[in-house]
């Protein structure tokens, strides 16, 4: 059986989208106008986030009803961001019908999929800021900056571009000082744990190896992939 560095098997955790309420200036300039309001929370990361769950949609109603807002209805959907979404939205169609516009209080994933299963105005009252993963009780993380091109098989494990604050994927800065991040000294230097981890396993050579220059015009916007399996299935391709 592996070892474990701690000694003891690491809880696991889950991946979450991490989002914070929009400006209350910024949404009052995206409520401008419009005066009957349905609300949309979600089951999932922003109930965990305390960003979008039942709680903090009862209290945006709250706040919105005492800025004259007249609140049609409201919803907490089991997940925002998935294809039962229209569906769930269907039990509020009539609250839907009154309102003039959506607010939809979920991570940038699950505005867009309102968007799409309704015609009505809808405004996002989040701002998403990462993926990230729970690293501590309300402490999340961001582990993985989705920029295509991973490199923790040289590293350890430890991703530079994310935990290094200047994205460097060829050793650390100059000022690294006794392991820590000149940027934000309560931080670990990414490459000292880079280092020490490569050390624990023996592989302190991988270091040596130069990793070529990210491409930030490799793919363009938005990005796209399919499985090959499933194109092979599509009507257009050739038997």
């Amino acid at each position: 059986m592996p070892q474990m560095r701690s000694g003891k098997r690491e809880e696991a955790s889950m991946i979450r989208s991490i989002t914070q309420q929009k400006p209350q200036e910024e949404l009052d300039q995206l409520l401008n106008g419009l005066s009957r309001v349905f609300i949309v929370g979600c089951g999932t990361c922003v109930t965990l986030t305390c960003t979008g769950g039942r709680t903090e949609v009862d209290a945006m109603q709250r706040l919105l009803a005492a800025r004259g807002k007249l609140i049609t209805g409201s919803i907490v959907l089991p997940v925002a961001c998935d294809n039962m979404t229209g569906e769930a939205l269907q039990a509020s169609r009539l609250m839907i019908g009154q309102a003039e516009a959506i607010l939809v209080m979920t991570c940038a994933f699950g505005v867009q999929t309102v968007a799409r299963q309704i015609k009505k105005i809808v405004i996002p009252a989040l701002d998403t800021l990462f993926i990230g993963k729970e690293t501590g009780p309300g402490q999340y993380d961001e582990v993985c900056t989705q920029c295509g091109s991973c490199i923790i098989g040289e590293t350890g494990g430890i991703c530079p571009v994310t935990s290094c604050h200047k994205g460097l994927v060829n050793g650390p800065c100059g000022g690294t000082n006794n392991g820590k991040c000149e940027i934000d000294q309560g931080k670990d230097c990414a490459w000292t744990m880079i280092y020490n981890r490569l050390k624990e396993l023996n592989k302190l050579d991988a270091m040596r190896r130069l990793q070529r220059p990210r491409n930030h015009q490799g793919e363009p916007m938005p990005g796209k992939f399919r499985i090959k399996e499933a194109a092979s299935l599509s009507p257009s391709a050739t038997v």
